[in-house]
């Protein structure tokens, strides 16, 4: 295949991924009394709050002129999103610029994809179908195009590899790889594990420069994390996020581990256990520092995602957004493991070249195709129509209702009210009120609590990171809400602080808690 028509065929596939990310993000989106809202996966929306306010001038916190508490863990990010608020949009369409820079952003990286490859391998062939994977990988799309960082962090990595397979191709040295992951660590701190691994391995498996790795790659990660660190003091208080007290302080090791190896263990005999282990078949006949480095990278991030317990929402399946970042590695890898395999039965086809050529070329492609449905779980129908877009995707129908929840919110409460919320993301941006976040990651007090199993909650574990601390002796019978809008695990523990003092209103399909006599609630405006 000569370059040009690779060049095209690449072309073609950005293309098409283009027209599938705009059907995407359309059908994230929704009707509300005839206005039309795009919104963000929930966590999304609670960085967009911050940004909002940040925007506003309140400086980046979650209630304005309220406590300084650091609830997201995606500073550059929210950054972004600070200023999209800047532009002369309503809050219905406001996400829809975020999602767009995020199928930008998923295009832009499918370049780097590509030059990926090209360091790889001479045969053009070889990188288009680790590119088409990556475009209509799933997991990947969905936390990016609803409005998550995933994405951002994912073109870094990959910019970042494409740079240190030249440098080795090359034989030189360039520090370029370590600043774009210094700057993904301001996307989000633990995009220091890829930073860290590309370390690692280069000091191993380039001693011709291991001086300038180390010198350089330390300095910089120190420097990076440094400036973060002294910024995060200076400002919330703390050295580390809220969100690393909430989801890591209280939970043992083993604890966490093991759910990690479960979660995983479901991620890799869903995707197909059998074609999960074919990217490592290269470790046995091509053993060379490029493939490694993308498979260590790939190995670091699953570790990673096994040493904080995995994600809240392993559950709806496919890569969760620590492994998602690495799998356009593995995609190239995988690839590259297929067509070593093919040119192993050619070797050993001594009549018959040509057509057995033609036969192979023609299986790879086959595998590759069934393998987008292993990969995105396209087996099952209601994975297949989620990934066509058929069905709306994983998390909107959700994103509706506390889009609802809030404009219901707003329109029974005075600017004054303060809300206890669960879902605390498009709830708290859309009703605009003083928003107490009963699972902590806006709340210090609950964040650095001890850990608890949920129960009563369904489809979910007792350990659901992020998910396993509350305390409404302090959020409701202390804080004391003027609207108590949901509830989490254990609910039966809140009746003692809502009996009294708060009676049951009905907020479209709803049930809340209003406190009595409250002037902060508008009567008038409940059914």
């Amino acid at each position: 295949m000569s370059k040009k028509k690779a060049n095209l065929i690449f072309g073609l596939i950005v293309l098409l991924f283009l027209v599938y990310a705009a059907r995407f993000i359309e059908r994230t989106s929704f009707l509300i009394e005839g206005e039309r809202y795009f919104v963000l996966f929930d966590d999304a929306m609670i960085s967009m709050r911050y940004a909002k306010n940040l925007a506003d001038g309140y400086g980046p916190v979650w209630n304005p002129g309220g406590e300084r508490v650091e609830g997201f863990t995606n500073p550059l990010w929210t950054g972004i999103m600070a200023l999209v608020h800047l532009l002369p949009l309503p809050l219905s369409k406001m996400s829809l610029p975020v999602q767009i820079l995020g199928a930008l952003i998923l295009a832009t990286h499918l370049y780097f994809v590509k030059k990926i490859g090209d360091e790889l391998t001479d045969n053009p062939f070889l990188t288009l179908p680790a590119v088409f994977l990556t475009a209509f990988y799933y997991s990947l799309n969905n936390w990016t195009l609803q409005g998550m960082e995933v994405g951002l962090i994912t073109l870094f990595i990959s910019i970042s590899l494409w740079l240190v397979l030249r440098n080795l191709k090359r034989t030189t040295f360039s520090p370029a790889p370590y600043l774009i992951m210094g700057l993904a660590s301001w996307v989000r701190l633990d995009a220091s594990v890829a930073f860290l691994a590309i370390l690692l391995f280069l000091a191993v498996f380039d001693p011709q420069h291991r001086r300038q790795h180390l010198i350089w790659g330390i300095s910089l990660f120190v420097g990076f994390f440094a400036m973060q660190t002294l910024a995060r003091l200076a400002y919330y208080g703390e050295p580390l996020p809220n969100t690393y007290y909430l989801k890591m302080g209280g939970y043992s090791l083993f604890d966490r581990v093991q759910r990690g190896l479960i979660v995983y263990g479901q991620f890799v005999w869903t995707m197909n256990w059998f074609l999960f282990l074919i990217p490592f078949t290269v470790l046995l006949t091509r053993l060379d520092r490029q493939t490694g480095l993308l498979l260590f990278i790939f190995l670091a991030q699953s570790a990673y995602s096994v040493y904080v317990g995995g994600d809240a929402w392993e559950h709806k399946g496919g890569a969760n957004r620590f492994i998602s970042v690495a799998m356009p590695g593995f995609f190239l890898v995988f690839v590259l493991a297929l067509d070593l395999i093919r040119q192993a039965i050619l070797n050993f086809a001594q009549e018959n070249r040509a057509w057995v050529q033609r036969l192979t070329q023609f299986a790879l492609l086959a595998i590759v195709v069934t393998s987008l449905f292993s990969f995105n779980m396209l087996l099952e129908l209601d994975s297949f129509r989620k990934w066509s877009t058929i069905k709306r995707p994983i998390f909107v129908t959700g994103n509706e209702e506390h889009t609802h929840t809030g404009l219901d919110v707003r329109a029974i409460t005075t600017a004054d009210a303060s809300i206890a919320v669960v879902s605390a993301g498009a709830i708290s941006y859309f009703s605009e009120r003083i928003s107490i976040d009963l699972l902590g990651k806006a709340d210090k007090v609950i964040a650095q609590g001890d850990p608890r199993p949920i129960r009563g909650i369904s489809d979910d574990q007792d350990f659901r990171p992020g998910h396993n601390k509350w305390d409404y002796a302090y959020s409701i019978g202390q804080l004391q809400p003027d609207l108590v809008v949901q509830l989490w695990s254990n609910s039966e523990e809140a009746m003692p602080y809502l009996e009294n003092d708060y009676v049951v209103i009905k907020v479209g399909e709803l049930s809340m808690y209003a406190k009595k006599d409250s002037p902060n609630i508008l009567w008038e405006n409940i059914p």
